[in-house]
């Protein structure tokens, strides 16, 4: 089941490759791993016995304890050098996949913005710093036991592979429509779930070693952290209004710290509902743009939206979309909505003049889901979000 650990950090290079070369890394992936791995068992089995492999001095050193059995010192020490460099080139996998998904979470402002700070050769070197200590803190939790260190890593990748295959059941629910050169079958997402499933539980159910905490509760130790400092972050203007109340009960008689907090607060929200949204219509009906709004209303933390209506030449502007508009400006007065109409193509040229002349980042951007004869692939627009 770890034959394919790495894939996990394949969305923070598979933009980047051509097109074609991702699918011929999966396929070339799965045909060494279900060659390799069963003759690899196969092989343990012909040179020993099962007690033998069930015993502790063999089970952390395996493949070394074969290769010297067969050829003696010098394949033993050739497999431990291959085991090295492979196992470097795991941890540096880790720490790309790491510091692409924090960065990207940052910016999508899930995370807080201390993590963006980079060093003059543009690493993210606090990401880099916290994800070292947190593997360092593993390593100590677990007592250096290999055994344990695999297992808590096995949930960990499996939980990850199991989202995927949760991902792809979305993509299909959700994005019916969104242009995509790889498509997998209900069947195969099903069949890959279940074995995700099975491998999951059995890790999990495992006995732990005397004196050590087992898999399942060593993955809790930072899985729960994690979640409700997730979950802190998204709800973090509620979470600010709320300790605005509770400072101006408790601290009524003190008039002048109350009132420095409440001023700050107040700021700080204020701030964070600056951020102006764009969504590119393309004449949508009055359902539609009411999608967005609730959308936006629901996941953002925003007091204003551009919506922007880029017309070709020959084109022309929906005549009901000035009303539907204002009809939406009424129903949302919380929310400053602004009709923007640019004689010019949509593009990503467009897409970045735009983020550039208005100050907004791209992926504060949003567009509805691409027909499959939309122009341009969803890479080439440099990060905008879709929301329908």
């Amino acid at each position: 089941m770890l034959g394919v650990s790495g894939f996990e950090s394949s969305a923070n290079f598979v933009e980047e490759q051509q097109k074609g070369v991702f699918p011929k890394t999966l396929k070339n992936m799965w045909i060494i791993v279900s060659i390799i791995n069963p003759l690899m068992a196969i092989l343990a089995l012909a040179l020993f016995t099962i007690p033998v492999l069930q015993s502790d001095a063999y089970q952390n050193t395996l493949l070394i304890e074969m290769g010297h059995y067969v050829g003696g010192n010098w394949l033993s020490y050739l497999i431990s050098i291959d085991a090295f460099l492979v196992l470097s080139g795991a941890v540096l996998t880790s720490f790309v996949g790491v510091t692409g998904l924090l960065e990207r979470m940052t910016l999508d402002r899930i995370m807080p913005p201390f993590f963006l700070k980079k060093n003059k050769r543009g690493s993210s070197f606090r990401i880099i710093i916290m994800f070292f200590l947190l593997s360092v803190s593993v390593l100590l939790i677990t007592k250096c036991n290999v055994k344990l260190l695999a297992g808590v890593y096995t949930i960990s990748f499996l939980s990850v592979m199991f989202l995927f295959g949760i991902g792809n059941i979305l993509l299909k629910i959700k994005r019916k429509t969104l242009p995509r050169p790889e498509r997998a079958s209900w069947i195969a997402v099903l069949i890959a779930i279940i074995a995700v499933l099975i491998a999951l539980i059995g890790n999990m159910t495992m006995p732990p070693k005397e004196g050590l905490p087992s898999n399942l509760t060593v993955f809790l130790y930072y899985l729960i952290p994690t979640i409700l400092f997730i979950a802190v972050m998204l709800n973090r203007t509620v979470l600010l209004k709320f300790l605005l109340k509770v400072l101006d009960a408790i601290f009524d008689t003190i008039r002048i710290f109350s009132i420095r907090a409440d001023r700050k607060i107040k700021r700080t929200v204020a701030k964070i509902n600056q951020q102006e949204f764009v969504f590119f219509t393309k004449g949508d009906d009055i359902a539609t743009l009411n999608k967005v709004m609730l959308y936006i209303q629901r996941n953002e933390h925003t007091k204003k939206l551009k919506i922007v209506l880029a017309i070709d030449k020959g084109e022309k502007k929906p005549d009901k979309l000035d009303q539907e508009i204002d009809f939406l400006d009424r129903e949302y007065p919380e929310i400053d909505i602004e009709l923007v109409i640019i004689k010019d193509k949509f593009s990503p040229a467009l897409i970045f003049k735009l983020s550039k002349e208005w100050g907004i980042p791209i992926n504060f951007m949003f567009i509805g889901s691409p027909s499959e004869k939309f122009t341009y692939k969803i890479e080439e627009l440099g990060g905008v979000r879709l929301i329908i």
